[in-house]
């Protein structure tokens, strides 16, 4: 009787349900709190669950009225956090405990994760056969995990021993359904159409369940919307009113996302996607931390990353440092007055001598002020011939470039600038490739880093993080407008960032130069440093810091329908404003923080209107 209550008003909730759900990629801020991620969201929608039942005619404004689940659809969203609350109720466990991804691999490299740095050992029983693309020796010779594999007949046969984890994975072409048992910590449940959910059992594991969460936040995505409502209507024993993913023409939109992106980075190597930029990323490193063991055993691996950079970069550097011993990250700072080739040539200058495997990550432009190094001397410092302290040659860089800010420059292309340097371009797909339509991001070489291009497919296969149907339909459709997007986007950038020069004299504006621009360097996004008062330095930070909220909170209000505080860009709508500190760089050292703001412009907008309240904030200060 109670699970039918239950399901009965996930019904209801799937009929009334705001279309924003199925469809946003990112989300307001200002209605989000980080340490209450999916818990807020939640207990609100259990005083939903427990009022709704007598009057279910009022519930669609009373979930729009939600308060944000997640800042970020990668990290979890509405309907993920319904689907592992249905599921939590139905066997009798705190929400919580159960977590929902896009791929079926990462639940168990989560597990696996926590127990090398805890010193666990963890046996992992399966019934059936486990994926094809779980390659057991590379995720023990890789990944550095350690692991038994024992497959069973049933959950019965599961056996367990002090100071061990025991996982039970099982396959389901139906509905996701768990029988809980007290010998077995952690139930995996995969779904191929779909991706995985894992069910941790008992109060013993509570402390997996951030560390899985984090997995999830920056190594891979949570389970799709369109592929969890999918999974909550065969929880009600329905079809869904959507088409699965596989219902789509996975084959035709990859070819043609392929030749897109072909056609856009100026490169005829064969690009591979991943369902967010992040799996994307880890697919890169990973993949070139296993060359570093096959083609160099024994030596050092260095990753060489701003310390101001996006948070989830950083971040997700050092996670897989902390697992591998020869793995270790080095500081590069790149802006903010400092030079990135300078730093370049010092840090590459350094690893030389220690005879180690330099893999540099950086922004260009930089995030979030917007800088672009020369890059002629970018390219001789990468060029530059260096030898080990011993006296031999050094290993020369891989240059990998996170180019989301401007996806239509060529630096790959045979007669362009980093067409000499192995070098690795990657693009977020929430940004403008998909329009802030999906989140499945894209990687692609020059011809001298192709030979690494095979390790880095195989990585984003073994972690089960390719783009899923339903992300290549929608690339598909919108990478063919990009660069008019672009280019419309920055027309509109480079007039706001105009006016407000002239009209606050005291403000800095980091933004590309008209040189720049015309080069090609075109972004849609500005940094903007407020004039600040105060007697003291702490005085005049905490005014700045103030007045950015103040502005953002001015916009947010007087053009709700456009405006939002959010850490979206590349959309085809709206304008959005940002403060990096506390949202790009939640996991960056305080001392690399940016409080300044960010503003995202798209090619569909009110300029006129986002001027006038401007001016209006500016006669106000």
């Amino acid at each position: 009787m109670k699970d039918e209550k239950i399901l009965n008003f996930i019904e209801l909730v799937l009929e009334q349900m705001p279309a924003d759900w199925l469809n946003l990629t990112t989300h307001r801020l200002d209605i989000y709190d980080e340490k209450l991620a999916k818990t807020q969201f939640l207990t609100a929608f259990e005083s939903l669950f427990n009022q709704y039942q007598t009057a279910p005619e009022n519930l669609g404004a009373a979930l729009v009225a939600l308060p944000t689940s997640y800042d970020y659809i990668r990290l979890g969203h509405p309907l993920s956090c319904v689907l592992e609350w249905t599921l939590a109720k139905l066997n009798q466990l705190k929400p919580e405990n159960v977590i929902s991804f896009s791929s079926r691999t990462a639940p168990i490299l989560a597990i696996l994760r926590k127990n090398l740095l805890a010193n666990k050992k963890t046996k992992i029983f399966y019934k059936g056969e486990l994926p094809d693309f779980f390659d057991a020796e590379l995720v023990r010779r890789v990944y550095g995990y350690h692991f038994e594999l024992k497959q069973v007949e049933n959950a019965k046969q599961v056996s367990k021993e002090a100071n061990e984890s025991t996982v039970f994975i099982s396959s389901t072409d139906t509905r996701f359904e768990f029988k809980l048992l007290p010998n077995i910590d952690f139930f995996i449940q995969i779904q191929s159409q779909l991706g995985s959910l894992i069910l941790v059992n008992g109060a013993q594991n509570d402390g997996y369940i951030s560390e899985i969460q984090h997995v999830r936040r920056r190594e891979t995505i949570a389970m799709t919307p369109a592929n969890t409502l999918i999974a909550l209507y065969q929880l009600l024993g329905k079809a869904s009113q959507k088409s699965a993913e596989t219902d789509h023409d996975a084959a035709a939109a990859k070819a043609s996302v392929l030749a897109s992106i072909q056609e856009i980075t100026g490169s005829d190597i064969r690009a591979v996607v991943a369902s967010s930029g992040l799996s994307m990323q880890y697919a890169i490193v990973m993949g070139l931390v296993h060359e570093a063991l096959d083609q160099h055993p024994g030596k050092a691996i260095k990753l060489v990353i701003p310390p101001n950079c996006y948070g989830g970069t950083n971040d997700q550097a050092r996670r897989v440092a902390a697992c591998i011993d020869q793995v270790e990250v080095v500081d590069l700072p790149v802006d903010g007055g400092n030079d990135m080739v300078r730093s370049i040539d010092i840090v590459l200058d350094q690893i030389a001598k220690e005879d180690a495997i330099p893999y540099i990550i950086v922004e260009i432009p930089t995030n979030p002020r917007v800088e672009v190094p020369d890059l002629q001397k970018l390219k001789e410092v990468l060029s530059k011939s260096r030898t080990t302290s011993a006296g031999n040659q050094a290993l020369d860089p891989v240059f990998i470039l996170d180019q989301t800010f401007c996806p239509n420059f060529h630096f790959l292309g045979e007669s362009e600038i980093l067409s000499s340097i192995r070098t690795i371009a990657y693009v977020s797909g929430s940004k403008f490739p998909s329009g802030g339509k999906c989140t499945a991001g894209f990687c692609v070489s020059n011809k001298k880093a192709k030979a690494l291009m095979p390790k880095i497919d195989l990585h984003l296969q073994l972690c089960d993080n390719e783009a899923t149907p339903i992300q290549l339909e929608i690339l598909a459709k919108q990478l063919p407008s990009m660069n008019q997007r672009i280019q419309d986007a920055y027309r509109n950038t480079r007039e706001f960032v105009n006016f407000i020069s002239a009209n606050l004299r005291g403000a800095k504006i980091n933004f590309v130069s008209e040189e720049l621009a015309a080069q090609g360097f075109t972004p849609s996004v500005f940094s903007l440093d407020l004039p600040t008062k105060g007697t003291t330095a702490e005085e005049r930070e905490a005014y700045k810091r103030a007045l950015n909220l103040q502005l953002i909170e001015l916009m947010i209000q007087k053009i709700p329908s456009e405006s939002k505080y959010c850490v979206s860009y590349g959309q085809l709508k709206g304008c959005y404003w940002t403060i990096p500190a506390t949202s790009t760089q939640g996991t960056t050292k305080e001392v690399d923080k940016d409080y300044i703001l960010r503003v995202a412009l798209s090619p569909d907008m009110n300029l006129e209107l986002h001027k006038e309240v401007f001016l209006e904030f500016v006669r106000g200060l």
